[in-house]
């Protein structure tokens, strides 16, 4: 088979296509760097208000009568969240005792032992994490 001078030199070329598409491409993956998640900004609640509250007053132009209503809002909506949550503590936490125990149900009695330590060190890790007080919110 005999190919033409043109046809030999598109042949080439998309030789040489192929070739700049791919090692572009593997230079981009090479050098591609690593997407770390950045910590969330303020993790104490109080600080995170006083910036919503900073920004609002920036943005917005509030008076300082509007400011001490926000304020007041602000009281009202945390008190009513952390009503909510503590009604909704007990059911969520009759759903996790049925999920424990649905699971223990299926362990054998020397899983069940070792499932018994994580749970009770889980247990440990959250009660530090709620001496360190609670996340982010207003």
């Amino acid at each position: 088979m005999r190919f033409s001078r043109g046809a030999i030199t598109l042949y080439v070329g998309l030789v040489f296509a192929c070739g700049l598409v791919l090692g572009a491409f593997g230079d981009r993956l090479y050098n591609a760097s690593a997407v770390v998640a950045k910590p969330a900004a303020t993790k104490n609640p109080e600080e995170f208000r006083k910036k919503v509250i900073a920004e609002y007053q920036s943005r917005l132009k509030l008076t300082d009568d509007q400011v001490a209503k926000l304020n007041a809002i602000m009281d009202e909506t945390r008190s009513r969240v952390e009503e909510t949550r503590q009604k909704l503590k007990p059911a969520y936490q009759k759903i996790h005792e049925e999920q424990s125990e649905k699971v223990r149900a299926l362990l054998s009695p020397d899983q069940q032992i070792e499932y018994d330590k994580m749970r009770k060190e889980r247990e440990q890790r959250d009660q530090q994490k709620a001496s360190h007080g609670p996340g982010p919110g207003f």
